[in-house]
């Protein structure tokens, strides 16, 4: 029943969300996305915890990215830089409460080269408008790689239950590709149609991993 409460409760603070979005009130966006990423915060200490571990350092991870969508919120070019740390150390959490879960195999090779070639794609894409930020973009960018492919092995592992594997890996994919937006908003086209693909994306896929820890077992 809280989990019900939960995801409405988010839903509606989504549409507020994006509401100020549209409307580019900084003061709006800060309160809506602080409580909306609260609730994911919320949600993974409400969850049953399986594994200890993993729900040690996704819980790490999810504390990080609170911190990072906050940074976010604000417009200024060091703010950005923060929220990109803030993200960078959160997925390094999600590598490892991945790879602390799941065992290397030939699935998990096959999905990181598919991931990888992707992944050089998209750098090589947003790279001729990096300028100053070249670098810490392709640190996040190999980091972002490795988080989907121990996701992706985490899929792969039989020994934990089918649909526990399969919102870890949602979770993970669904992150990934709305960070795509948030690099198209910030360095090719600033618009809003960016943030209306690209925040649902992100707030399922950390709902996903943040459920995703009562139901691993």
């Amino acid at each position: 029943m809280l989990n019900v409460i939960i995801i409405i409760l988010a839903a509606v603070l989504l549409a507020g969300l994006l509401y100020y979005e549209n409307r580019e009130n900084q003061r709006g966006r800060l309160v809506t996305k602080t409580c909306l990423s609260s609730f994911f915060v919320l949600a993974v200490l409400l969850q049953p915890h399986l594994i200890s571990r993993y729900y040690h350092f996704l819980f790490a991870g999810l504390v990080l990215c609170l911190a990072g969508d906050i940074c976010l919120a604000f417009s200024q070019e060091k703010m950005f830089l923060l929220g990109l740390i803030s993200f960078l150390f959160g997925h390094i959490f999600y590598i490892i409460a991945f790879f602390s879960i799941s065992n290397s195999n030939e699935w998990m090779w096959l999905g990181t080269s598919i991931i990888l070639v992707f992944s050089a794609g998209v750098y090589l894409w947003l790279r001729p408008h990096l300028a100053s930020m070249n670098l810490p973009v392709l640190a996040y960018v190999i980091v972002i790689t490795i988080m989907l492919s121990g996701a992706w092995s985490v899929l792969g592992d039989s020994n934990l239950r089918v649909l526990g594997r399969i919102m870890v890996f949602v979770g993970a994919l669904s992150f990934y590709f709305s960070d795509l937006f948030v690099a198209r908003d910030r360095f090719l086209k600033r618009e809003f149609l960016n943030r209306l693909i690209g925040l649902p994306m992100y707030y399922i896929g950390q709902f996903v991993l943040a459920f995703s820890v009562g139901l691993l077992k």
